[in-house]
């Protein structure tokens, strides 16, 4: 064996390792806030390093999707499923200017469209909201691929989540700690939740954000009305995940037993009784 397999086996070995300790940790997040449904992996993949998609399908079983939304390719993984998104597949015309597949049409980018969905009554004001939209430059990205982080098979750009809000709420404290306790600042137009607010902004700008959903994400998916979405970049993972733990082992549990609540539900309990013994005496004076 020469120098140079001898180096190209090296470098497989700890990929590999790194691999099944990307689906335990995804594994430990998930069962540690109790999703229904897995933390999915977003890898943007650029022209200049498409030869990932042969390498992936190589692997796993990937399903080039056609005619979906971005957002119902985060549904598909966050199910189980190995996805791939490209310019020729992808539905929405908001996503695909967004991820710089295709121009964005004329009747959204001047306001007209968002007025027309009911969402703002006023041209400006739609204009402005595709206006503030980050994306890449355009042509930059070949495809987008998904999967649940629990049987990944490469490491991802991006972790997307989507869960009910409590669930959520424990990953944005982990973060905060992970971040030293500063403050989380996020981006949201209630626009293009899952593409712009929980993909393309923790990928451009390498941090956290947290989205409430919106009007298309929520139409076009099973995202239930208790749930909501967010992403950061997978470089925060790992540390995400330790406090995850840590917060599992009091602050999770201690919250979720609602002592508090318990407490004030008794005290009002005793006070309706004593209140209802007292007019009792009152009726028999």
């Amino acid at each position: 064996m020469n120098k140079i397999e001898e180096e190209k086996i090296k470098q497989k070995i700890p990929q590999s390792a790194r691999i099944l300790q990307v689906r335990e940790k995804a594994k430990i997040l998930r069962e540690k806030i109790g999703m229904h449904t897995f933390p999915v992996g977003v890898k943007f993949i650029l022209q200049r390093n498409v030869a990932i998609i042969d390498e992936v399908a190589k692997i796993e079983d990937v399903k080039r999707l056609n005619r979906h939304r971005y957002c119902q390719a985060v549904m598909e993984a966050r199910h189980g499923k190995h996805v791939l998104l490209d310019k020729e597949g992808i539905a929405c015309p908001a996503a695909a200017a967004a991820f710089g597949f295709k121009p964005l049409p004329e009747g959204l980018k001047n306001g007209k469209g968002l007025v027309g969905f009911g969402i703002t009554e006023h041209i400006d004001v739609g204009r402005e909201m595709f206006k503030e939209m980050p994306s890449l430059a355009m042509g930059e990205l070949n495809s987008l691929y998904l999967f649940p982080l629990e049987t990944a098979i490469i490491e991802p750009d991006v972790v997307v989540m989507e869960d009910q809000v409590e669930r959520l709420m424990w990953v944005v404290l982990a973060y905060i700690n992970v971040k030293g306790g500063k403050r989380v600042e996020s981006s949201t137009a209630v626009l293009q939740a899952t593409c712009v607010d929980s993909t393309i902004i923790p990928y451009k700008q390498h941090r956290m954000n947290l989205s409430y959903g919106c009007y298309g994400c929520r139409d076009a998916t099973d995202i239930g009305p208790d749930e909501s979405v967010l992403g950061f970049p997978y470089s925060d993972f790992d540390k995400i995940v330790e406090y995850i733990e840590h917060l599992s082992m009091k602050a999770i549990p201690n919250s979720r037993s609602k002592n508090a609540y318990t407490v004030l539900k008794k005290r009002s309990a005793e006070k309706v009784l004593r209140t209802d013994i007292f007019q009792m005496h009152q009726k028999e004076k």
